[in-house]
């Protein structure tokens, strides 16, 4: 199996969609994180279409899109916190960061999709690390994500959009804080 992670552009907007039809990815187009739930509420999926499309033809690409021998086969966000304003809005979020809302160098990976033939076979992790890689060159101090436990409740796969909590502590992150029993908010500091 030949794994590729590459960055989520213009060029690739296709790919992108393909990566998202899993679960809620095709009606969402990652999109969630970026809206305020009202603003949410009121956006049509061609709207949200558009905002992803014009994300990936902005500067800085907004996530990765995972190829295994050639088909594409996942997504993951990573990206600055204070671009992604629900997290800024979400209560469990703002009440365990550790970290300052407005810090411009505290990045989230906050969205990952694994398209059902490819589930298995590490790719979360995969696109984990890469996320991490890419937060670094960024020049991101610490990244956050926000995943679920299920070791505590049983999530669907759609529910499991965050990610889950081994696969953030095998990459060396650790628990900040957990809002609920099922998740956490976990962080990984890569510069003082």
């Amino acid at each position: 199996m030949t794994v590729e992670i590459l960055p989520a552009t213009g060029d690739r907007f296709d790919d992108a969609e393909k990566a998202l039809d899993s679960g809620d990815g095709p009606e969402c187009q990652c999109q969630w994180w970026l809206l305020p739930n009202a603003e949410w509420q009121r956006t049509p999926h061609t709207e949200r279409e558009q905002l992803l499309r014009t994300e990936l033809d902005g500067e800085r690409s907004p996530g990765l899109i995972a190829y295994v021998d050639g088909d594409v086969a996942g997504w993951v966000r990573v990206g600055p916190r204070i671009d992604q304003t629900r997290i800024l809005r979400t209560r469990e979020i703002v009440g365990a960061t550790a970290e300052p809302l407005d810090a411009a160098d505290v990045w989230s990976v906050s969205c990952f999709v694994v398209r059902k033939q490819h589930r298995g076979q590490g790719l979360t992790a995969r696109l984990l690390d890469a996320a991490v890689s890419v937060a670094r060159e960024g020049g991101a101090r610490v990244v956050e994500g926000y995943p679920l436990d299920p070791a505590v409740a049983k999530k669907s796969s759609n529910q499991l959009f965050r990610g889950i909590l081994p696969v953030f502590e095998s990459a060396g992150f650790d628990i900040v804080a957990r809002p609920k029993p099922d998740r956490a908010l976990v962080s990984l500091t890569l510069r003082d």
